[in-house]
């Protein structure tokens, strides 16, 4: 798909997630991709809490909720079918195959462990996700990160399933996963990073590599195979490296994110300089490849809101990335940000998934209802953008990072209660013909806990 894009960005739907919401994953299995998961982190400090003991650890909380999309209820359409409380979330990824009939659910907890959870489906648009498998990796740090092996399509049958997962201790940890009883074996464990490190990632077309950052500024690559001594070190980025994705479509092409507020395309194959660089005026928290389009790569810019990249010229000719939208979202960090699997004009979702319907476990309790948040949709109008990039922005100072980024590890700001109240953008604006495209994506606000619903309209100039 050659040529620029421009776009129409929508405000479907705001939720308020009660906790500080920092990760959100839609499901990428054929079948069950009208399904999101949101991950939240809620720090308790002592002083929240007067009867508690001063010397008493912080405690960090998490809940995850499971919402279902359904395009027919245009003004509500995701429903909350399922919470969990656990541990604060700080990642989670789906697996992208069934393993042993189950679709997985991976999530990296403030607990230092790695936890599987399986989908199970009770009846039509009923689920509940459940333990299978847990690790404690860290006991005395946070998982910081995870990923799965399997993050592109297709997967040779003789690969074995594994994940990568980082901590709060700069560790690597690389796990096995046995597809006969989802159970999860650590195969080993390294440092890798003097501080945080904060991302770790499979290269998803030779997975004996992994890639990650860490609050040193490093972006290191490894040989699994020897571990030891990294593959490359590179100090391209001047903060702690946050984000990495290996493109899904594209082989030798990744994206690494920084709180140094660029973006960085490189080709793996010369990593001593990036195929382009871009300047997005905010920590990149999380980078997202689209599911579809190779080219299009969504950014979370915590304090500036998110971007859709275009890199297709950088990947194939060398020339700069465009950005087709630039969203900011005051008063909100945005930490989480993803694409749906779902295509708006496709079909619509139906359940297919396997689910062993033997073990359904206990029922669901009755699913409270959302709380929307009070967050008028931002007009449509306004968000048409299709442009270059001017150049980076002044940098905040290491304190002023500190302070506002670093949130993970530090304390949180109180955040007061949104009201709730519906102000829902109507989705039959963008219904009818033509020669447009729409993609939905999610994002999550980390201080005013709001998980977003977004539909983007595009057209290909």
């Amino acid at each position: 798909m050659a040529g620029s894009w421009s776009g129409v960005l929508q405000t479907l739907q705001a939720v308020d997630t009660e906790f500080t919401a920092d990760s959100v994953e839609w499901c990428p299995v054929e079948g069950c991709q009208h399904l999101m998961a949101c991950g939240t982190y809620q720090l308790r400090t002592p002083e929240d809490q007067p009867a508690l003991d001063v010397s008493e650890p912080q405690v960090r909380l998490g809940r995850l909720y499971l919402y279902s999309f359904n395009e027919d209820n245009t003004a509500n359409p995701l429903v909350e079918v399922h919470r969990r409380d656990s541990p604060a979330i700080l990642d989670m990824k789906w697996c992208h195959i069934p393993v042993s009939g189950h679709i997985l659910l991976g999530l990296a907890d403030a607990s230092g462990s790695v936890e599987l959870l399986r989908l199970i489906e009770h009846e039509k648009n009923s689920y509940t996700l459940q333990p299978m498998s847990s690790l404690t990796l860290e006991e005395r740090g946070l998982s910081l990160s995870l990923d799965w092996s399997t993050g592109k399509p297709g997967r040779a049958k003789d690969q074995p399933l594994k994940i990568i997962s980082s901590d709060s201790k700069g560790q690597l940890h690389l796990l096995m996963v046995n597809e006969g009883a989802a159970e999860l074996q650590l195969m080993a464990s390294w440092p890798a990073h003097h501080f945080e490190a904060w991302i770790a990632a499979f290269d998803y077309w030779h997975t004996e590599l992994v890639y990650s950052g860490g609050d040193d500024c490093l972006l290191r690559g490894w040989d699994t195979r020897i571990l030891g001594t990294p593959v490359f070190t590179s100090k391209r980025h001047s903060m702690g490296v946050c984000s990495i994705q290996t493109n899904p479509h594209q082989e030798h092409i990744l994206a690494t994110g920084s709180y140094d507020e660029h973006v960085l395309l490189w080709d793996t194959r010369n990593i001593k300089q990036p195929l382009a660089d871009v300047p997005v005026q905010g920590g990149v928290w999380r980078l997202k490849w689209h599911p579809v389009y190779h080219h299009l790569l969504l950014a979370a810019c915590m304090y500036n809101g998110f971007k859709i990249l275009n890199c297709q010229k950088a990947i194939e000719e060398k020339q700069d990335v465009t950005v087709s939208i630039a969203h900011e979202m005051p008063n909100s960090l945005v930490y989480g940000a993803d694409w749906s699997w779902l295509l708006c004009h496709s079909t619509k979702p139906t359940s297919t998934c396997s689910f062993d319907q033997n073990e359904m476990g206990t029922r669901a309790a009755d699913r409270p209802s959302l709380k929307v948040a009070e967050e008028p949709p931002v007009p449509f109008h306004e968000q048409v953008v299709d442009h270059y990039m001017d150049g980076p922005a002044n940098a905040p100072s290491r304190a002023e990072l500190e302070a506002s980024l670093l949130s993970i590890t530090e304390d949180m700001k109180s955040s007061s209660q949104l009201h709730s109240s519906s102000k829902i953008c109507d989705l039959s604006l963008f219904s009818g013909g033509g020669s447009f495209d729409n993609s939905l994506l999610a994002t999550c606000s980390f201080y005013n806990h709001v998980l977003h619903l977004w539909k983007w309209k595009t057209k290909q100039a």
